[in-house]
C-alpha cells in the first residue's frame, strides 16, 4: 500500500520541482542512488521499470527506504498497462508515470488513489489525462514533442495544466529555465544527474552534489 496519498505526492513534486529518473539491476547500486539524492535534497524519486525482474528490485529498494529514507517518495515510470500497474501498486508504489495514455491504467490508479502521470504529446492527449484524473501529465520525450516552446503553448488555452517533462531536461540553469520560464510544474531527469560513468566509478557524492545544485537553481527560478 502507497505510503503517501495523490495529493501529497503532487504537492511534492511541485514544491521540489524535481523528479530523478533511475533504474540499475543491481539492488545495492539502486540504494546508493537514492540515498544519494535523499542526501542532496530530494524528496519524489521515479524508480524506472526496465529490465528482468524490474519489480523484485523495486519491493526491495521500497522496503529499505521507509527506514534509511522515510521522507522519499517512491514511484515507477515506464509502465505502460493495467497489470504491471497494478502489481507495482501491491508492491508500495506511491505514485505511476507512463510513456503513453491508458484508461486501464488510469482505472486502476484511481480506484487505489494512487497519482498517475500519463505521458502526452498533444493537447488532445493532455485534455483526455485530465478527463481520466491525471493531475500532473508528462509530455515525452520532452525535447522531441516540442521542449519549453510546446510546453508554453499548452499553457496558452489550457493555463490549468500541470506538466512534467522528461527527455531534454538537464541540471544547468540555462536549461531550467527554460522549461519553468515556459510553465512546468516539475522535470524528471536521468541520465543527466548520473550518467553511465558516474555509476560505475560509484562516485555517489558527485550525484547528490548534482541533485542538491539542481534544486538551488530550481528553487531560485521558480
Amino acid at each position: 500500500m502507497a505510503r503517501f496519498t495523490r495529493i501529497e505526492v503532487v504537492l511534492k513534486m511541485k514544491e521540489t520541482g524535481l523528479i530523478p529518473v533511475f533504474y540499475h539491476k543491481d539492488i545495492d547500486v539502486c540504494k546508493n542512488v537514492v540515498k544519494a539524492c535523499y542526501d542532496g535534497g530530494v524528496r519524489v524519486f521515479e524508480f524506472t521499470n526496465r529490465g528482468d525482474f524490474a519489480t523484485l528490485v523495486f519491493a526491495a529498494l521500497n522496503q529499505w527506504a521507509i527506514d534509511e529514507c522515510p521522507e522519499m517518495i517512491l514511484g515507477v515510470g515506464s509502465v505502460i498497462d493495467e497489470a504491471t500497474t497494478a502489481m507495482y501498486i501491491a508492491l508500495g508504489a506511491n505514485f505511476i508515470v507512463s510513456p503513453l495514455v491508458d484508461e486501464g491504467m488510469a482505472r486502476v490508479c484511481n480506484k487505489r488513489k494512487i497519482s498517475w502521470s500519463p505521458g502526452c504529446g498533444s493537447v488532445t492527449e493532455i485534455g483526455k489525462a485530465h478527463e481520466l484524473g491525471a493531475e500532473v501529465v508528462k509530455i515525452f520525450p520532452g525535447s522531441q514533442v516540442g521542449g519549453p516552446g510546446f510546453v508554453k503553448a499548452v499553457k496558452g488555452p489550457m493555463p490549468w495544466s500541470s506538466i512534467m517533462p522528461t527527455g531534454g531536461v538537464s541540471p544547468d540553469e540555462e536549461n531550467l529555465k527554460q522549461w519553468f520560464g515556459a510553465g512546468v510544474t516539475c522535470v524528471g531527469m536521468g541520465s543527466q544527474l548520473f550518467s553511465k560513468e558516474v555509476i560505475e566509478r560509484g562516485d555517489y557524492s558527485y550525484i547528490t552534489s548534482k541533485c542538491n545544485s539542481a534544486l538551488e537553481i530550481i528553487k531560485r527560478i521558480k
